[in-house]
């Protein structure tokens, strides 16, 4: 099993995340696409990094706009699962034009 972060590490985590928050229960992020095809492509491009881990976030798409909820359901929390999944998401968004 994955340990679970304190909410030191979980703030230090954050601190390197750009428009990431959260806290040790779980990490949010939302980004804006340029258009509904480029939101739909982040999603797909994150299941693909998400199936490579075998640790999936919950998605939410609102037109342009997709929110990322982030989560170790097994070990309870925020675990550095996490954090690495973030900063994939980051990538891909990055790689998209979305903010």
């Amino acid at each position: 099993m994955v340990a679970l972060l304190s909410e030191d590490d979980v703030a230090a985590g954050l601190a390197d995340l750009n428009g990431w928050t959260g806290d040790t229960t779980e990490i949010r992020r939302s980004y804006a696409a340029p258009d509904f095809p480029t939101a739909i492509r982040l999603v797909d491009a994150v299941a693909v990094a998400a199936e490579e881990m075998d640790h999936h976030p919950d998605m939410d798409i609102r037109w342009r706009t997709v929110h990322f909820t982030i989560s170790t359901h097994s070990a309870g929390g925020v675990t550095e699962l996490d954090l690495t999944l973030a900063r994939k998401i980051d990538e891909a968004a990055a790689g998209l034009g979305a903010a």
